[in-house]
């Protein structure tokens, strides 16, 4: 492995990472707006009608992109062969917006008899509700899974700027639609803004991709069936696609059975997933995005030893952030979501509920992270077949378990929550397990202790931020400051104080990953 590969894999990461961190803040303003200005009844149904516009987003992006499209783009590339990539490329998308469009005309058509699926339990004004929202936002498929396909292919060039920028206008179009259209049409107006929001983030890629290579080698209306590269990718998408939608099952069933729950059940779920996300989506999928191509082309060229390292630099810096993300989320559950979303018709006890689910989902954050990242390394290898396999077993047994807590438990929404941890540890340990098997070893040793460092340090940090909750408390107390001022001060010197014990012990623990992570916020090489 070059220092010049790690290095723009690493600058990649750190400008992947400032672009995914403005994006997810839109998109906490999004669901704060969605909170505060809606009410429960509003926005289960509004959170319901996503289960297929997310679905077919995480299908083609994480299943014919991820799988088959990127590392096989990425292949021809490698080689030399652009006008090739580009026969194969046509085809693919000529293809798949046929398919996007048939579908979303269908799914316009027939949206009455798919909603029952969606919340079953749901009556029957709020699945009225949940038809309208559904049929508005349906097209908004179309342009999503567009937009993950033209990201695919800047991926695949190296080109993470565009990808990351189109999510920024997509929060933006639903803000502006929560706020402007809201008062006038109620959550509707959020769906409209989910609509243009697409459209602009597919819009601002395909420019971007235009001015790339598309604009000289992509050619509209091109069908070949018989391509070899067009049918390797197929080869490779279908077993990834079967794993996936394996996934969306279990969105869709945790959904599902928690529409018997106490109204706010869904909402509370979706907010505290979303700040589960945070971190993940910050770090974990910048760190994904930027060095799968690379690890795609040292595939390609048979560099395994480079592979490997590459790998574990990558799972190793994934899990030094991730684990003190987990311990932070659970120690400041409360004051971050109050903070973030009470207030108007979020009431107090919309807090607790969020805060309770958010307690078990932050619970094995570094596996959900780690899963980012272990697909793609199969992937890489043109491997689609085992991380199926895992997905199926990991998803059944999380469905199996919700069955189970909602049934034999009074967890609530935490029964859910927790099966979600529950269900990544056990995809994470399994595709660690068998990869390491296939390439002869992916640095565990390096990886496990990381991972044990990373939690000392952030065991202290725990410590600490429990020690300041105590003060502060007493002292906002004293002062009479309560609410969201109190939320922020604790927030606030939570993570100055225990970052600096975090970091204080990483440095102590001699911990590599603290050097690589700093870097990649610099920008700077990796030595």
């Amino acid at each position: 492995m070059t220092e010049n590969h790690t290095a723009k894999a690493a600058r990649a990461a750190g400008m992947i990472s400032m672009m995914f961190f403005f994006s997810r803040v839109l998109g906490f303003i999004r669901e704060n707006l969605s909170g505060r200005l809606f009410t429960r009844f509003q926005t289960d149904s509004f959170f319901a009608a996503f289960i297929i516009p997310d679905a077919m987003y995480y299908l083609l992006v994480g299943g014919a992109l991820s799988a088959a499209f990127i590392p096989i783009f990425t292949e021809y590339l490698t080689r030399g062969e652009e006008e090739e990539a580009w026969k194969v490329a046509s085809t693919f998308m000529n293809i798949t917006v046929l398919l996007l469009v048939s579908f979303t005309i269908l799914g316009v058509t027939f949206t009455e008899w798919i909603t029952p699926l969606e919340a079953p339990n749901f009556p029957p004004d709020k699945m009225e509700l949940l038809v309208q929202l559904t049929r508005i936002m349906f097209p908004a498929v179309c342009f999503t899974a567009m937009a993950g396909m033209v990201g695919g292919a800047l991926n695949s060039y190296r080109r993470f700027f565009a990808p990351a920028l189109g999510p920024i206008f997509y929060n933006i179009a639903i803000i502006l639609g929560a706020f402007f259209l809201g008062p006038r049409i109620g959550i509707h107006g959020m769906a409209f803004g989910v609509v243009a929001g697409a459209a602009g983030n597919f819009l601002i890629q395909a420019s971007f991709l235009w001015r790339t290579g598309a604009k000289k080698h992509y050619r509209f209306g091109y069908i070949d069936l018989k391509n070899r590269g067009f049918r390797r990718m197929l080869i490779l998408m279908v077993p990834a696609l079967i794993g996936l939608s394996a996934d969306q099952a279990n969105i869709w069933a945790t959904t599902a059975m928690a529409s018997s729950l106490p109204e706010g059940s869904i909402t509370a779920l979706r907010f505290a997933n979303r700040l589960v996300q945070l971190p993940i989506g910050i770090f974990a999928n910048a760190i994904s995005m930027a060095f799968f191509p690379l690890l795609s082309s040292l595939a390609a060229e048979k560099k395994i030893e480079q592979y490997k390292d590459t790998l574990s630099l990558a799972l190793r810096s994934i899990i030094f952030l991730m684990v003190p993300a987990g311990i932070g989320l659970i120690t400041l559950r409360i004051p971050i979501v109050q903070l973030l979303f009470e207030g108007q018709k979020f009431t107090v006890e919309h807090t607790q509920l969020t805060a309770y689910a958010l307690l078990f989902y932050s619970l094995t954050i570094f596996a959900h992270a780690s899963i980012i990242m272990l697909p793609r390394a199969f992937y890489s290898l043109q491997d689609t077949r085992t991380p199926v396999m895992v997905s199926i077993f990991a998803v059944s047994s999380s469905i199996l378990m919700n069955f189970l807590f909602l049934k034999f438990t009074h967890l609530g929404v935490g029964g859910f929550a927790l099966s979600f941890s529950i269900m990544g540890l056990i995809n994470m340990l399994l595709l660690t397990e068998v990869l390491r098997r296939k390439v002869g070893g992916i640095r565990g040793r390096s990886i496990l202790t990381s991972f044990l460092k990373s939690l000392v340090a952030s065991l202290a940090m725990g410590l600490v931020i429990e020690l300041i909750k105590l003060g502060l408390g007493w002292y906002c107390e004293r002062l009479g400051i309560t609410g969201h001022l109190e939320s922020a001060l604790l927030i606030m010197a939570s993570m100055a104080l225990g970052g600096l014990v975090f970091l204080g012990t990483a440095w102590a623990l001699k911990m590599e990953e603290l050097t690589m992570s700093l870097n990649m916020l610099k920008r700077k090489k990796v030595h």
